[in-house]
């Protein structure tokens, strides 16, 4: 049996912190800020939790299976 691979996309995508949960970047930060607020921009640079009912599909996905 041949091993398994972990998807490349999603493991350039988020990361499993210490405590186990897994972080994402939020969307919305790329190009067209010059009409987003400070503010918001402020807040879309922190990292978000993935949702818990997305969380087993994307461990599926990190870990190859």
């Amino acid at each position: 049996m041949p091993k398994l691979k972990t998807n490349r996309g999603a493991a350039k995508r988020f990361k499993v912190s210490p405590s186990g949960k897994i972080k994402h970047r939020k969307a919305n930060r790329n190009h067209i800020l010059t009409k987003k607020a400070h503010k918001r921009k402020l807040h879309l640079r922190t990292d978000a939790a993935i949702a818990k009912v997305d969380e087993r599909s994307v461990i599926r996905t990190l870990r190859g299976s």
